[in-house]
């Protein structure tokens, strides 16, 4: 597999370039890797996924463990090892146990998920699958992380769907990682 957009040089790099890689390595990332190398090709697109992004991670409604579950989900929903080799060690620094991490990857639900594990694991599974959210689904994770939570809920998988379509599009390498890859 031949990474498509790779790094750039920096004498390569326009003004508007340089300024969109600048806020991001002086921001919480601290380097422009993973998805930020192939947008780099597009300042504005990077510097407001950068910003949403920023946001999901670090400050959603529904908290980083629950967050690196949706985002584990995600990367599974679409095969994305570089998603998987930067969150899955994240997911368990957070506090998400080593066999929930390898039941995601495996595409099945772990019945040593906590109640609220569980829900975001079910959400984000109907939403990828299905396109929709059922009801019951809807209505549990409304009583548990409320309106704002279940918008940002939806954000993380709509964000971290855009980056993985980017990445699988660019055909971006996924760096070293504690993480097994993905299996096939």
């Amino acid at each position: 597999m031949i990474d498509r957009l790779g790094p750039l040089a920096p004498g390569q790099l326009t003004a508007a370039q340089r300024a969109a890689a600048q806020a991001i390595i002086d921001g919480p990332r601290g380097a422009v890797y993973g998805p930020f190398v192939p947008l780099l090709r597009s300042p504005e697109l990077m510097e407001s996924a950068q910003r949403m992004g920023e946001y999901l991670r670090y400050r959603s409604a529904i908290g980083t463990r629950l967050s690196e579950i949706a985002i584990l989900v995600t990367a599974r929903e679409w095969d994305q090892q570089v998603e998987w080799a930067i969150h899955a060690p994240i997911a368990e620094r957070s506090g998400i146990e080593p066999g929930i991490v390898r039941a995601i990857a495996e595409r099945r639900k772990s019945p040593a998920m906590l109640v609220d594990e569980a829900l975001v694991y079910d959400f984000c599974v109907e939403l990828h699958r299905s396109k929709r959210v059922s009801d019951a689904t809807y209505a549990n994770a409304l009583a548990l992380f409320g309106e704002k939570g279940v918008v940002d809920l939806m954000g993380i998988n709509g964000y971290y769907t855009f980056l993985a379509m980017v990445m699988n599009a660019a055909q971006t390498p996924a760096p070293a990682s504690t993480a097994a890859p993905l299996p096939e």
